[in-house]
């Protein structure tokens, strides 16, 4: 009987005659994703320069550039919701979930920085802080949590204090959900469907009645449903982010002050009370009774 043939293992892969080399006049990959500048955009500071400051850049840069498409995709869902298109909203906020777990599973990265590594480089960040990320913010504007005195904050960056400015006064996701549920049939109160949303969203009990009808009837669209269970999601996710932030934060520099003037570790906890949908939480004690 012959032997079946003999494959050597191999260490080099023959490069297909078909793929192309010379990108002279043609679109290359690092021109597409303009990766001398993305590359070139990190500029540790410490002195002499220390090897951890670069995963302590990247990981916030990295962060920036995954708020920025959250940012993109809610705006998108928002939109969507206006026009009555549950569908290709609820696609949007799939995606916004997926890249939450993202952002929630980089802090193991930063986990690896050890006290001593941080303490080394940490006096030459200033007083720069994650509690300045514009888009962070304006996250948490479009999600409800609105704070008018956050602006200052912003005041010597222009375009950026005009985007949370407009988000500011503009509605939440969850007010044009509440538009969709009032536009299919359910008796949203006409005080909230005109409330000033540069407001921050505060309880309201009489809707909880609305969203115990919506889990409980076998009539609900599911698509609505669906859609109650998807803003829990993000809630739940934004949470783990605060959660696994605070945690990094203890066990790297333990209860010192924040580098931009916050208390630390404290104010952190703080933001663990903070609410986006508080009527969807409340809902589960009614279910059943």
């Amino acid at each position: 009987m012959e032997k079946p043939p003999v494959h050597s293992p191999q260490s080099v892969r023959h490069i297909e005659d078909s793929v192309r080399t010379d990108f002279r006049h043609a679109m290359s990959y690092g021109g597409y994703l303009d990766l001398d500048q993305l590359l070139s955009s990190q500029h540790p500071l410490s002195e002499p320069e220390h090897h951890d400051e670069l995963l302590f850049i990247i990981q916030h840069q990295t962060s920036e550039l995954w708020l920025k498409l959250v940012l993109h995709e809610l705006l998108e869902a928002r939109r969507l919701f206006d026009a009555d298109n549950l569908g290709k909203a609820l696609k949007c906020i799939a995606r916004v979930k997926a890249i939450q777990r993202t952002m929630t599973e980089q802090w193991s990265v930063l986990g690896t920085l050890t006290p001593r590594e941080y303490s080394q480089f940490r006096g030459f960040l200033g007083s720069s802080s994650g509690f300045q990320s514009y888009q962070y913010r304006g996250v948490e504007f479009l999600l409800g949590n609105k704070n008018r005195g956050m602006l200052r904050v912003f005041e010597s960056e222009p375009e950026a204090h005009a985007l949370l400015g407009r988000l500011l006064e503009e509605p939440t996701l969850y007010d044009a959900f509440l538009g969709v549920l009032s536009r299919a049939g359910y008796d949203i109160p006409a005080d909230i469907l005109e409330r000033d949303t540069s407001e921050p969203w505060t309880f309201r009990q009489d809707l909880v009645p609305i969203f115990q009808k919506i889990y409980e009837s076998d009539d609900t669209q599911w698509g609505l449903y669906e859609a109650c269970e998807d803003l829990v999601d993000i809630e739940d996710n934004f949470q783990a982010w605060r959660f696994r932030h605070l945690r990094t934060v203890q066990r790297t520099i333990g209860f010192k002050v924040g580098t931009g003037g916050s208390s630390g570790v404290d104010f952190l906890k703080r933001a663990l009370d903070l609410t986006f949908f508080p009527e969807l939480y409340a809902v589960r004690t009614e279910i059943g009774n």
